[in-house]
């Protein structure tokens, strides 16, 4: 039976998954944004272990433990900045979503939270950004029981449901 994609607005950083996905930087480096609501709801350990990875590339993922959070694992994804669209962002994106889930498949999730990477200070267009998200996870719901999207409003929900 395949996994679900399910779309809520809430709190990501208080989801009871085997993994959350945190939007971040190259750097793997506590920021804002998401970046700032996972530093200060699962503690700095989080950001200690990323750190001794040594950063990820644009489109890239990579795995620490999840602190004080309810996920054992955090996944960090780099998304794109968006430059107009000219400059591979969507490939990007695509490959930001891809590589987060490859990472959960190789730890065993089942569940695992998104954000919509990407939308926030590296400005790409919410709704250039949900069709992209919705179609990179659409082919892992074979080995991952739910792929949950979690939004800051109502709007961004809306517009990751029409795609």
């Amino acid at each position: 039976m395949p996994g679900t994609l399910t779309l809520v607005v809430g709190d990501l950083t208080a989801q009871a998954v085997d993994a959350v996905v945190n939007a971040a930087n190259e750097a793997l480096s506590p920021g804002g944004g998401v970046c700032g609501a996972f530093l200060r709801a699962g503690g700095m350990s989080i950001f200690d272990e990323a750190a001794s990875i040594g950063g990820c590339p644009t489109g890239g993922a990579v795995a620490t433990g999840g602190g004080r959070l309810p996920a054992r694992h955090v996944i960090h994804a780099v998304g794109p900045v968006w430059h107009g669209g000219a400059e591979g962002e969507e490939r990007l994106l695509t490959s930001a979503y891809r590589s987060a889930l490859e990472v959960a498949v190789g730890l065993g999730c089942r569940t695992v939270a998104f954000p919509a990477i990407s939308t926030g200070v590296y400005g790409f267009p919410v709704a250039r950004a949900a069709p992209v998200a919705v179609a990179a996870c659409r082919p892992f719901l074979d080995r991952i029981d739910e792929v949950r999207f979690v939004f800051m409003d109502d709007s961004t929900r809306a517009a990751y449901a029409a795609a």
